[in-house]
């Protein structure tokens, strides 16, 4: 079988250089099976499995959380609140696929709105949960990815065949039962996510029938000419935490133009630094811009911060799934509780009240997202992010990003982009969320907020039972 990875002329410097010595890992190994001469079923000695997810290593999590990102990146309509339902859906499903074979761990069934069963492994079996993680999420990938390309489709499918041709047993009932049980997950998880109200988001991006409010302070379209802005009813999706639902949306600096106003000093400040911006400082500022034309949207860049922390710590299966849910669940909780408050104020950008009340000639140095301001999703799903990692990997844990590295040059603002290294989650947090800062995108306002709700979204991921 011939397995390739199809990109685009400008993507193809643009992907993660580890994952093509995966691939190609997991190439030779599919070589090697076809080589080998198969004995007939009836011949096979069952080969010893061990039932827990600990006792496998993390290249099914990490193969498919990174396929995850380049279906995000390359499927259509897939903007950051839809591409953070997929990633908590992706995350939800690699966790239940093993949590079975995890004996410290328990099943998320009960806990998470609306998911009320799921089909169970049968105690007296032998499951080989390579095998279960892998049909799970190719299964669910599929589904959730349902407009994606052809060539997209038929990767999902290789990539599938190839991890099957490296984990499978001897053992053919074993590896038979693990595949359905596998598939029956990720089914039951894509069932599940039907009813949330964000299915099939990504061919509802900007709904021609929403009345845009119109008033003193409130969104109006920026330089990229949106008429109507993203996604203005996602805030009424359900959340997987009923905790996250119950959040009461936060206080807003009230509108003024006045000079004195704290409204005022809040753009002035973001205005004044906008013009005056370090090489170190834009360099922040595109790194963590993540533009869902250019990368795989912030979301996405939290599930690679993820993936960073699964490699750096060596982490087995089960710490990897473990790590991908929470982050998956956090990122999609906190979208939905980010633009729940963004439509409940319709708060303006920089971009216009700047424009209106300090110089009519401005452009930030970043463009402004279409939808509204009030508050930052980056700070938002940054911390939410970060507070569920530490959870799993230390509060002080080091790493280096490398998300976008080999991106081609951003020669109109004369940026490169060079990995950048952390001491912590949180550093994280707080350096995407003062990116927009720097981009003239958010006030100080919409960041600080973001990060103390992101925090409380975290907070309840990890309050969730995972523990027996």
């Amino acid at each position: 079988m011939k397995f390739s990875i199809r990109m685009t002329p400008a993507q193809s410097g643009r992907f993660f250089r580890w994952s093509l010595s995966v691939m190609g890992l997991l190439l030779s190994v599919l070589f090697l099976e076809s080589c080998r001469q198969q004995p007939q079923d009836d011949a096979i000695t069952p080969q010893p499995v061990t039932n827990t997810a600990a006792s496998v290593d993390n290249t099914v999590a990490l193969t498919w959380s990174d396929m995850t990102l380049r279906l995000i990146w390359n499927s259509p309509g897939f903007t950051p609140p839809v591409a953070a339902r997929a990633i908590g859906y992706a995350g939800v499903t690699m966790y239940e696929s093993v949590v079975a074979g995890i004996p410290a761990k328990r099943s998320l069934v009960g806990q998470l709105q609306g998911l009320t069963a799921l089909p169970q492994t049968d105690s007296k079996q032998t499951y080989n949960w390579a095998l279960t993680a892998n049909a799970a999420q190719a299964t669910v990938l599929k589904a959730l990815f349902a407009n994606t390309t052809n060539a997209y489709k038929t990767q999902i499918d290789s990539i599938e065949t190839v991890l099957f041709a490296s984990y499978k047993v001897a053992n053919a009932a074993v590896n038979n039962r693990s595949v359905a049980y596998g598939k029956s997950i990720g089914q039951a998880i894509f069932e599940w996510s039907k009813t949330d109200g964000g299915h099939e988001g990504y061919s509802r991006n900007f709904p021609a029938d929403y009345v845009v409010p119109v008033g003193p302070g409130l969104w109006q379209p920026t330089e990229n000419g949106r008429k109507i802005p993203m996604q203005p009813t996602w805030g009424k999706n359900r959340t997987m935490l009923a905790s996250t639902a119950a959040m009461a949306v936060p206080a807003i600096i009230p509108y003024s133009t006045q000079v004195t106003s704290n409204y005022f000093a809040q753009h002035l400040e973001v205005y004044t630094k906008n013009k005056s911006l370090t090489q170190e400082e834009k360099e922040i500022s595109i790194w963590w811009a993540d533009d869902p034309s250019e990368t795989f949207t912030p979301p996405g860049h939290s599930y690679s911060l993820a993936r960073t922390a699964i490699s750096t710590a060596k982490a087995d299966l089960a710490k990897s799934a473990e790590a991908l849910a929470k982050v998956g669940i956090a990122v999609n909780d906190a979208f939905i509780s980010c633009w729940k408050c963004k439509y409940t104020y319709n708060n303006q950008r920089p971009y216009t009240y700047v424009r209106l009340a300090i110089d009519p000639n401005w452009v930030p140095f970043w463009p402004a997202p279409p939808f509204p301001g009030f508050v930052s999703g980056h700070a938002t799903q940054s911390a939410a992010t970060a507070i569920v990692l530490s959870d799993v990997f230390g509060s002080n844990f080091a790493f280096t990003d490398e998300s976008h590295v080999g991106r081609i040059k951003d020669t109109k603002r004369n940026v490169d982009f060079k990995a950048r290294s952390y001491k912590s989650f949180w550093e994280t947090a707080e350096e995407s969320a003062y990116s927009r800062f720097l981009g003239g995108i958010h006030t100080r306002q919409d960041n600080d907020t973001g990060l103390r709700e992101g925090r409380k979204v975290g907070h309840n991921v990890n309050g969730l039972n995972w523990g027996k």
